[in-house]
Parts: structure tokens; sequence; C-alpha cells
């Protein structure tokens, strides 16, 4: 199996490295904006550089990866789906629901794959919480508490191209939060602060965010992020029930300190980022897609799925722009919608 990976970025540069060792993949063709990157990647990995995107359709691959700025994901998604290839892309598939539901619409005309990167869905936390509600152990779920908290902001450059924070971070939480419970959200209240730095204000998002989520049961959740969280990343979700409560995202690194006097001591290496944190699920996901593109499993992820994430996302917006709850119903891109 050949495979072309569009963009070696930080991620891009992550997933080649896992591809390239897989077992049933022979082989990769990397290409992105800056040649030299790719060609200093390719020679490191005993892999083959391309000079462009066309040449990745023009030399031959069985599927694509696509670790791209976000802006391109929705054109190569549809130039992917016109090639009959299966791709797998980081999240989002677009900043915007027309051109989510259009990238969506050609993958299902064409009837290829389309696997996203929610890289959460593979981690073992995340895993287990997933197996702890759907078996009953919790009892009746009543409250989640999910929160994503960056060590240091990115660079003010990528503020204005990210989509915001309810795009850019917390649609994992959105994700994670229906991924995990099986409900659906149907309402959000949000709001956020600027007051970390004229950078963010400048980008016209925010760097810390919180949401009040009510889920199709009347379960409540409360999702929440922030740019500048100096202890370290750190990324959690709580799940209470009437019978117990757990917890993702707790262990020896997790960069939270207890004033208790005989509570845990602060970490010694709390998590410096996502890719640490989220290694190995980022291999899983990937070695997921393999499966699916040999018909050997399942899509664990698949476009209609990101949508959702990014219609909560889009509902946040409205509602910290509004100050008022957003029903998600009032935003476009339901599972009726098609697109094209």
């Amino acid at each position: 199996m050949r495979i072309g990976v569009i963009g070696t970025g930080r991620i891009g540069t992550i997933h080649a490295n896992t591809l390239s060792r897989h077992r049933e993949v022979g082989s990769l063709i990397l290409t992105d904006t800056d040649p030299g990157r790719a060609a200093e990647l390719a020679l490191r990995l005993g892999e083959t550089a391309a000079p462009g995107v066309d040449e990745i359709f023009k030399w031959g691959v069985d599927a694509v990866v696509i670790t791209t700025n976000t802006s391109a994901h929705a054109e190569l998604i549809g130039r992917a789906a016109r090639s009959g290839l299966p791709v797998f892309c980081e999240k989002p598939i677009a900043l915007d629901l027309p051109g989510t539901l259009h990238a969506i619409g050609e993958v299902e005309t064409a009837g290829t794959v389309l696997q996203m990167g929610f890289q959460r869905r593979f981690d073992t936390g995340y895993v287990g919480a997933r197996e702890a509600v759907r078996a009953g152990r919790l009892g009746r779920l009543h409250t989640v508490r999910a929160l994503t908290c960056d060590q240091a902001p990115p660079p003010a450059e990528y503020l204005p191209v990210s989509g915001g924070l309810y795009r850019d971070t917390l649609i994992h939480d959105f994700d994670a939060v229906r991924w995990v419970t099986g409900r659906e959200v149907v309402e959000v209240y949000a709001a956020g602060s600027d007051a970390g730095g004229a950078m963010f204000r400048a980008a016209g998002d925010v760097d810390t965010a919180a949401v009040v989520v009510t889920l199709d049961d009347g379960t409540l959740a409360t999702a929440t992020a922030t740019r500048l969280n100096g202890a370290g990343y750190d990324v959690r979700m709580e799940l209470a029930g009437e019978r117990d409560t757990i917890v993702v995202g707790l262990d020896d690194r997790t960069p939270i300190a207890s004033t208790e006097p005989t509570g845990p001591p602060a970490a010694d290496k709390p998590w410096p980022g996502f890719l640490e944190r989220f290694g190995p699920a980022y291999e899983a996901e990937l070695a997921a897609f393999v499966e699916v593109i040999h018909g050997e499993r399942a899509n664990p992820c698949d476009g209609r799925e990101a949508l959702q994430a990014l219609r909560i996302a889009e509902a946040c917006e409205l509602s910290r722009a509004e100050h008022r709850p957003v029903r998600l119903a009032e935003i476009a891109g339901g599972r009726e919608a098609v697109g094209v």
C-alpha cells in the first residue's frame, strides 16, 4: 500500500513516522507547501518526496492523509473523493458549515471513505470512560466536566486562521462528550474572555472559554478551555453518575497540585503538549485507518461525526456573541443535510 501524506508540519511529521513503520504500508509519498521540508523528512524516513499535490495524484497512491493548514482541507478531501481515494484528515474539514457540508457531500457521492482525526476516541482513558458509561457502571449520568488547557498559546499569526478557541480546541471536547456519553447536544450557553493578551483581541478570539452544555437526556456538561495554563498541558473529563464518578486524564503527569495536607504531590514532569499526551492515540487512529482501507473495520469517525462537533462550536460562537442560550436546532447542517 502506498499512501500520500499532504503536509509535513508537526502533526504531518508524526503521522508520516507512524505510517512509515506500519507493516501494511509499503511506501509513502510526501509533499508540503515547503518542498524542502517534505524532502528532508522523506530522506530521513527513506520515502519519496513530491514537488506538489498534483504529483500525489498523478504518481498513484492508495490513500491520502491530509495534515495541511485547515484552509486546504475541504478542497483536498473533494479531490481525493473524485479520485476514488480513502482519506484521513486532521480536524476540521473546514472552518465553516457550507465548506464542511460540500466536502462531506463529495465523499458521500463518490462512495469513498473520510476518517477524521479526533484522536481522543483512541486514547485509553476516553475508551475506558465510554465503556464504563455504556456498561451502566455510573448509573444515571448527571454531570460531565470536560477541559482542555494549553500550557502556552500558539503563535499570534495562527490565531486569525485557527477558527477560534471553540472550533480549534473545544471541538475535541465536544466530540468526546458525544462519543463517550452516546448522547446528542441540544443546547449550549457559552462565554469567553480575551483578557490574556492583545493578540487574542486582535484576532477576534478569546483565550479562555466556558460552555454549559445540555444533552438530549437532560445530562448537564461543562466544557472549558484556555490557551494560558502555565502549569502544563491539561486535558481531563470527569463523569459523575448516581452510582459512581470517574475521571479521564488524571495521572502522575497531570499538571495540578492539591492544597490538602495529604493530597498527591504536583507532577514532576507535567505534560507539555498534545503530541506527548496523545502520542499512542495518534498511532492508534492511523492503524485504524489502515484497517478501514482494508475493509477490516467500520469507519470510527466519519465526516458526519466531525460535522456535529463543528455545529456545537458554531452554536458556542453564536451564544458568546449574542449572550444567550443557543439550541443546536438553530445551526444549519443537521443529519438530514446532504451538501453538494
